[in-house]
């Protein structure tokens, strides 16, 4: 991870934000380092916020003077905290062709600018392996959006938990039921109806998650939570940070998450795993949201005693 994170820093050259408002003006709100006006220029040319047509592309790439662009723009829904914005662009430029690996590090950054704070509640539904369902009526932002979300959790490496585009069919729903934890992406809004489908809904049209009645014990937040939302809303606003930065951050809070659990843990009487010391874990006498989300994320990666 170190190299490649290296490799990543030396490669990037600059990020910066282009906002539109309300009032239908288009401005560059910061970028780093500074660039020349003329590659500003060609970038607010490229990012299709000052187009007339209206038509918006979620990602667009290209090259100009050997320095590549990649540009990731969203809509931002009415509902949302940033008040004042319809649209926004992150504005990559690099050395390299890498379309894809560039798409997914300016997701990473989107997902934090349309949730901040809330982006916690995916974590922490990622990292307890709960279902989460994914609704927009336009397949191309669920499918942006969700594959996005295994980054979260990136030390599981597991993009198995990935259904990308589901139907409200009898037989896609009971395959999907077989699964512990998913995320899982629709484009009929009779899906938030169906409780039973979910413990986390996002509804990505109007920028709002709701937890399910019956998970909320389980996702229960407390000081835990806020230090990691905290640190993946300051890493991603940090313009100093590469994106694939804000990916390593975020993995070792999730370690370090996990380095809690171990004490806690103990040898299986079958010597086959390690498993949860529940009166150890009372004993730490942590805050009861602490104690109970240690306790969840043993149960997801089976550390419970039968």
């Amino acid at each position: 991870m170190a190299a490649a994170e290296a490799a990543d820093t030396q490669l990037m050259l600059g990020v910066g934000l282009i906002e539109k408002d309300t009032n239908g003006e288009v401005l560059w709100v910061w970028c780093y380092p500074s660039t020349t006006a003329t590659l500003r220029s060609l970038l607010l040319r490229k990012c299709c916020l000052t187009d007339e047509n209206k038509l918006l592309h979620p990602f667009v790439f290209g090259q100009y003077r050997r320095t590549w662009f990649y540009i990731t723009t969203i809509e931002v829904p009415d509902s949302s905290v940033l008040k004042k914005v319809t649209h926004f662009s992150i504005v990559l430029t690099a050395k390299d062709f890498n379309p894809e690996k560039y798409a997914a590090f300016t997701r990473i950054l989107c997902i934090v600018s349309q949730f901040g704070m809330e982006t916690v509640i995916l974590h922490t539904a990622l990292m307890l392996k709960k279902r989460i369902v994914v609704y927009h009526p336009k397949i191309e932002a669920v499918q942006e959006f969700t594959r996005t979300l295994p980054a979260l959790v990136w030390h599981r490496q597991d993009w198995t938990i990935l259904h990308s585009y589901v139907h409200l069919n009898a037989d896609e729903l009971e395959a999907l039921q077989m699964c512990t934890g998913y995320i899982a992406g629709f484009v009929d809004l009779e899906v938030s109806n169906r409780p039973d489908l979910y413990d986390v809904f996002v509804n990505l049209a109007e920028s709002e998650i709701t937890i399910a009645p019956l998970a909320k014990e389980a996702m229960a937040m407390g000081k835990l939570h806020k230090e990691m939302g905290q640190l993946i809303v300051q890493s991603a606003e940090d313009p100093e940070k590469s994106e694939s930065q804000v990916i390593q951050d975020i993995a070792l809070k999730t370690r370090e998450i996990f380095t809690n659990l171990a004490p806690f843990s103990e040898v299986s009487a079958d010597g086959e795993k390690r498993v949860l010391n529940l009166e150890a874990l009372k004993q730490k006498r942590f805050p009861p949201a602490t104690e109970n989300f240690l306790y969840h994320l043993a149960a997801a990666e089976q550390m419970l005693k039968i």
